[in-house]
């Protein structure tokens, strides 16, 4: 794996966008935070930016935000419900989606955004009701391209599913380049 040292300042972008910043909001409001050391983003930090956007949709809360891991947590209600009253399946793949591209753009940083290529989701478990948490983590993180695993557990810490998201690193290049 690639590793190199987060900025001071980093802008979180939302992946499934190949646009701005995840809900307009500036580079300010997604401030540096000590709870997770310099140059990354906290979870609350990272919560305010995704306010009123697909997240909130979701009921997903960032909880724990860094470099190398990023953890989340949402509530199943009957509003994400296929017609056979469990979790859709949309579900699983925009949380994946979300957990994958903030914790690639928190590790790029400054250094450009990230948009999402693939995302690839295995539904292992229906799930009705509960809590369930999700985990990113790094497979593979280049220069041009992020590979993140993302595992989502219930209560009893079982696996509900799986995801892999391929991220592209956009970076800017010098000019005359």
């Amino acid at each position: 794996m690639t590793d190199s040292p987060v900025s001071d300042s980093t802008t979180v972008t939302d992946a499934s966008s190949a646009g701005g910043p995840a809900s307009g909001a500036s580079p300010e409001s997604v401030a540096t935070s000590p709870e997770v050391g310099a140059g990354s983003p906290g979870a609350a930090a990272i919560n305010g930016t995704f306010t009123g956007g697909f997240t909130t949709l979701l009921g997903l809360e960032f909880v724990e935000v860094g470099p190398d891991r990023v953890v989340g947590r949402w509530t199943i209600r009957p509003e994400l419900w296929q017609p056979y009253g469990i979790v859709h399946g949309g579900v699983y793949c925009g949380v994946i989606e979300s957990m994958a591209s903030v914790a690639g753009a928190v590790w790029l940083g400054d250094r450009g955004q990230v948009v999402g290529v693939n995302n690839t989701t295995d539904f292992l478990r229906a799930v009705r009701t509960g809590d369930l948490r999700a985990e990113a983590t790094p497979l593979h993180r280049g220069r041009s391209q992020q590979l993140w695993q993302v595992l989502i557990t219930d209560e009893q810490d079982r696996l509900i599913a799986r995801g892999q998201v391929r991220l592209q690193n956009l970076t800017s290049t010098p000019s005359g380049a």
